[in-house]
Order: structure tokens, then sequence, then C-alpha cells
């Protein structure tokens, strides 16, 4: 069978990067439009969805990059390095922060630090045969964990998880799955895991704290980071992990429903009835997360059963109704700029995680108060964007836009020069 590549599936991954890249990227952390922030704790806004989408559209990819499902020790390795590539870039970020260099400070420290950060890039995005990539991969993930627990000061609270590791896992499961069982034992996996995280997070007791509970911080998933995960955790209080253990398990689903979603594709049906097809179960997912809200609230950082039917349900409703209108009807007018996005996601989401934090590090006086410091991203904003708006929060909302349009460009170049960065 012929790999068959989706516009529209390219089309959603790339408004999808292009949204984190908003949500990620505000002019100013303190004045943020609600949208664009995640839900305090239980609900989900706009910002809530980047994050699943990205699983589930990764999972429609894998039938259609693999039609012929075809299994063998060479298969299970481009797999399984594939992951680790993705596990340990995602590792990298929360490193990059943390790099000391021969006691060096500003400039060249942060040359430093981008001078690793290109050949970490270079070693796990580069093109190498399949041994390389298995020595870099598994080398730098050696490293990491050394150092991380090594007792060295300045990496004793690193944090381990994060979005692409969680992507990286998902995507070494979804791919067995999909590989090696049937479309029904896909169903009741998923099935299996959601139903068994809710049990367990609504039944068993928390050790030292006492009855199930979905609070912050309190709950049996910010336990298990706590005793897995010590000091290496997100949260401020190093309490629990929005990305952390357990709450990995559910999110495994939004690959599954992908993986689905991605078969429905792939597989003999007129495209009308595919689309239809669609649209149905994506109804029926999101009445379904609306209902189990009710007892299993929608929540993110806990990612509830109730959110994985609920993002899944949009996420495909989403596919649906892009794939009749670019791939049925053929309107592909208008959509360009995100299919640009949408083909180079991984070299988006590696840069724009490191360019913040390297601008951070250039500090130099404030030429408008020679008595405090500033740092290059703060300036930019607060002096370039800034007093062009009476509205903070217009104006905050500006400064992602900017670097929106900057970032569009520079994937203008690559997709005219047919470069594209993957892991």
């Amino acid at each position: 069978m012929v790999k068959e590549r989706l516009i529209s599936l390219d089309v959603f991954r790339g408004l999808t990067i292009l949204l984190m890249t908003i949500v990620n990227n505000p002019g100013d952390w303190g004045n943020v439009y609600p949208p664009l922030l995640h839900a305090h704790w239980h609900g989900c806004t706009p910002t809530d969805l980047v994050f699943p989408f990205f699983i589930f559209i990764m999972g429609v990819a894998l039938p259609l990059a693999m039609p012929d499902k075809f299994y063998d020790g060479t298969t299970f390795n481009k797999i399984l390095v594939r992951s680790l590539r993705m596990l340990c870039l995602g590792i990298f970020f929360n490193f990059f922060g943390k790099i000391q260099l021969f006691g060096l400070e500003g400039i060249p420290l942060l040359i430093g630090r981008l001078i690793i950060t290109i050949a970490v890039g270079y070693a796990l995005m580069g093109t190498f045969s399949s041994k390389v990539k298995n020595i870099l991969a598994f080398s730098i993930l050696f490293i990491y964990l050394f150092l991380a627990y090594s007792g060295i000061k300045a990496y004793n609270d690193v944090r381990l998880p994060g979005v692409l590791q969680r992507i990286a896992i998902v995507y070494f499961v979804v791919s067995l799955l999909y590989l090696k069982t049937s479309k029904k034992t896909q169903i009741i996996t998923g099935i299996v895991l959601l139903l068994g995280y809710w049990a367990v997070m609504t039944l068993l007791p928390v050790p030292g704290i006492g009855e199930a509970n979905l609070e912050r911080g309190t709950n049996l998933a910010a336990w298990v980071d706590s005793i897995l995960l010590k000091g290496h955790m997100y949260h401020e209080t190093k309490t629990w992990d929005p990305e952390g253990i357990l709450s990995t398990i559910p999110s495994i689903v939004n690959g599954i429903i992908g993986l689905l979603m991605g078969q429905i594709l792939l597989y003999n049906a007129t495209k009308i009835q595919k689309v239809q097809q669609m649209g149905i179960i994506g109804t029926v997912l999101i009445f379904f997360g609306l209902i189990w809200d009710l007892i299993f609230p929608i929540n993110k950082s806990l990612w509830t059963s109730s959110y994985v039917l609920y993002t899944t349900g949009l996420a495909t409703v989403c596919l649906s109704i892009l794939y009749y209108v670019i791939d049925i009807a053929g309107y592909k007018k208008g959509f360009k700029l995100f299919l640009i996005w949408g083909v180079n996601p991984m070299i988006v989401f590696f840069a724009s995680q490191i360019i913040p934090q390297a601008l951070v590090m250039i500090q130099f006086q404030n030429p408008k108060n020679p008595e405090e410091q500033t740092n290059l991203l703060d300036y930019l904003y607060r002096f370039g964007i800034a007093p062009f708006f009476s509205n903070p929060m217009s104006a905050s909302l500006a400064g992602a836009l900017i670097y929106v349009v900057i970032w569009s460009l520079i994937l203008w170049i690559f997709y005219r020069n047919k470069l594209i960065f993957k892991v």
C-alpha cells in the first residue's frame, strides 16, 4: 500500500504548533487573555487543547506513514530510537538553563550553552546510520541521568518530565500497538486504560494523605511523582508534575484514538463516508467526555479520562472538517501558512524553547533607568512593542504574534528550500 500524505493533517498540525507558539510566548506573562492561559485546575481552555491535539495528530499520522504494518527487528529499532531522540530533545530544554561551564557567566556562558545546543540538536535531528543514532541517543540519555542524579548542585533539581518526553512515550507505545494488534485490541486497550486510571485516581487512598482526591498536590498522581521523580519535577513546590508518570498513562489513549482515526482515513471507504464516520465519532467522544466530567472533571494537569475523550472528540471533529474542506472540496487557498508550519514542527518546538531562555541571559543596564538591570527579551517587549498599545493584554498578544511572524518567515524559507527537520 502506498503511503498517503494528507494536506489536511499537515494543516491541522500547523494550526496546532502555531497556537502553541502563541500561548508559549506572550510579551508579558502578567497580562494574557484568559483563553491563552491554561485552566487554573479543572476545566479546559483553547490552550489546553494544544498538547492533546499534538498526540492525537501523531496517532493519526502513524497508519499513513506505515500503511503495510510491516514489523521486524529493524522496525522496532527505528521506533525505539525515534522515541529516545524525542525524549532526549525534550529533556534538553530543561537542562539548557542549568548548564555550567568552567565558571563562565553572562555572554560567554550563553555562547557555550548555544554551542552545546547546536551539537545536541544535530546529534538528535541529524541524518546518521541506524547504529550511530542508537549510540548517540542512548549516550545522551545516560549523560542526562548521570547529571541529574550525580549530586552536582547545578542539576539537583533539573526537571525530567515534559511535553516532548510524554509524546515520545506515547509514540513508542502506540506505534507498537498499531503494528502488533488489531483495531479491536486497540479499542479495548484504550477503554481499559481510561477506566483503570479513573478507578485508580478516585478509589485508591493516597499514602500519607488519606482518601482519594483530585486536588492539586495531594492526589495519587502527585504522590507517585513525589516518590519516583523527587526533586526533578516542574511545579515550584516540587510536589507534582503536569507531565508526570501516572498521568502519562491516559495520554496514551489520545494517541490510540488518533490511531483509529488514521486507520479510518487509510482503509476502504469513500471520502464522504470517512468524514461522516469521524464526525459521528468525534461528537460521541465529546458527549461522553462532558458526561464523565460530572464525576471525573476535565483536567489537563491530571490528564483525566474525561479530558481525553473531550479533547480527542474536538480533535476528531476538527480533522473531519479540514479533511472535507481541503482533501474533498479541494479548497487549499488560505491554508498555505498553516501547511508551512505543519511540515516542520520539530524545529519550531526545539528552537522556540531555547530562544526565549537565551534572550533572557543577555542582560544589560536599562538605558531608561540606569539603576535597573534588564534582559534583551524584556527590553524588546517593553520598549519595542508595549508603548504602542493602551491595553497591556493586547500588547502581550502582539508580542506573541510578532514572534509568530518571524517564525513564519523562517519556516517559509525552509519550505521553499525543502528543508525538513525530523527526529
